[in-house]
């Protein structure tokens, strides 16, 4: 607290210095606290950018960042971002995805 005198930083690199912060965490803070454009990988954003071709099967989650980044236009991210999970949680889901009621199941690669 002391050393960073109260403040919350916007420095990615510094967030990811503190124990349990990694990437992810760091940019969903950023994202929602700052309203800084980002776009944090979890588990569902991983499952639908490699669902919908976005990214490759065996694309890390850096890789998939990396994608989502150019894909979509830099104002976009952090809602892209909320979609996505929100998205990937009831819809296009790890066990039993809601494929018959999707919208853009055209573009899905388990169609």
């Amino acid at each position: 607290m002391e050393k960073y005198d109260y403040k919350v930083s916007t420095d990615r690199k510094i967030l990811e210095t503190f124990p349990g912060v990694g990437r992810k965490t760091a940019n969903v803070f950023l994202s929602e606290f700052y309203n800084y454009p980002a776009i944090a990988v979890d588990t569902h954003v991983e499952r639908v950018s490699k669902r919908l071709r976005i990214a490759r099967k065996d694309d890390d989650v850096k890789i998939i960042e990396e994608k989502l980044m150019k894909f979509y236009p830099k104002k976009d991210w952090a809602t892209r971002h909320l979609q996505m999970v929100l998205f990937g949680r009831y819809y296009c889901k790890a066990i039993k995805p809601n494929c018959e009621n999707c919208k853009i199941k055209d573009y899905c690669r388990n169609k």
